[in-house]
């Protein structure tokens, strides 16, 4: 199957895609990876890519769809794929729909309020990405699954989180519309319980639907 997950920052999709890829064998394609493999790799579309970022300006929609493209058609997505990050925009959603058949959009519905809180109060490993929250961290400064450092990101400040929230209002939200008229969409809400307890909602939710 091929799904798409959405959710605003700080949501958990993180955390989420990474069990929904274990649990159904499905690749999780993150944008923000592909972007850096191929500016690493200096493909092409990754040279290209860079030349926005280098001046601080934003990959243009063409860009981004055409490594999406090229990310999907590896033979590791063959029977299936998670995308995370993309689409962003009502513009990308319909770009995608040109190459691609998604099945399910999985959206997960979290109160801003909680929002600003599990963000300016994230605390990432700057060796293995793992994130954590300083209420649940009863002092430590390591990662307990690797040992690096805990580190706060520098955009997880009430200013920065704000307009970030803002930016998903403005531009990913409509998705929601877009893909609820699709009639694929499907809804959860993330609370302030453990993760696994959403996770379980989606993994009944996935196998009732692939039966």
């Amino acid at each position: 199957m091929n799904v798409i997950l959405l959710g605003a920052p700080g949501a958990g999709k993180g955390t989420q895609a990474s069990q929904i890829s274990d649990r159904f064998g499905l690749p999780h394609i993150s944008t923000g990876d592909i972007f850096r493999e191929n500016i690493k790799n200096a493909t092409p579309i990754g040279l290209l890519a860079k030349s926005y970022t280098d001046k601080g300006q934003l990959v243009p929609d063409e860009v981004t769809c055409q490594i999406v493209e090229d990310r999907l058609s590896r033979a590791d997505c063959k029977n299936g794929y998670l995308l995370d990050g993309f689409p962003r925009t009502i513009a990308q959603a319909e770009a995608l729909d040109k190459f691609a058949k998604i099945d399910y959009v999985i959206n997960i519905n979290v109160d801003f309020g909680l929002l600003m809180d599990r963000l300016c109060g994230r605390r990432v490993c700057k060796d293995c990405g793992e994130s954590y929250h300083i209420s649940r961290l009863n002092g430590e400064t390591k990662c307990s699954r690797c040992g690096g450092e805990l580190y706060q990101r520098k955009d997880d400040n009430p200013e920065t989180v704000q307009s970030r929230l803002d930016v998903y209002k403005a531009q990913t939200a409509p998705l929601i519309d877009y893909y609820t008229k699709k009639g694929i969409i499907l809804n959860f809400t993330s609370t302030d319980a453990p993760p696994s307890v959403l996770f379980a909602e989606i993994e009944a939710k996935l196998i009732e639907l692939s039966k």
